[in-house]
């Protein structure tokens, strides 16, 4: 069975080695028909202290690290570009 992957934006970064990410979600209410947004917040495994807040990263479910934390950073996205050198 394969891993569930969920993209979402760092809230927090004040722990070690730990990140909260907030996963939104999209659906159609069943009665009212209007789209509907909900927002859950993810403990996440980051290694090597690399994601910053504000940046979007995907996460993946895996084995419990903590009581809390059972998803690991697996990309950064549009945080792994390099900083446009200086001349």
């Amino acid at each position: 069975m394969p891993k569930r992957v969920l993209q979402g934006v760092v809230v927090s970064d004040k722990g070690e080695k730990t990140i909260v990410v907030k996963v939104e979600r999209r659906f159609t209410h069943p009665v009212m028909k209007k789209t509907v947004r909900r927002s859950k917040n993810y403990h996440a495994h980051d290694e090597s202290n690399f994601a910053k807040v504000g940046q979007t990263v995907s996460i993946e479910e895996c084995r419990p690290f903590s009581k809390t934390k059972t998803w690991k950073l697996v990309d950064a996205g549009a945080a792994t570009e390099a900083a446009p050198a200086e001349a």
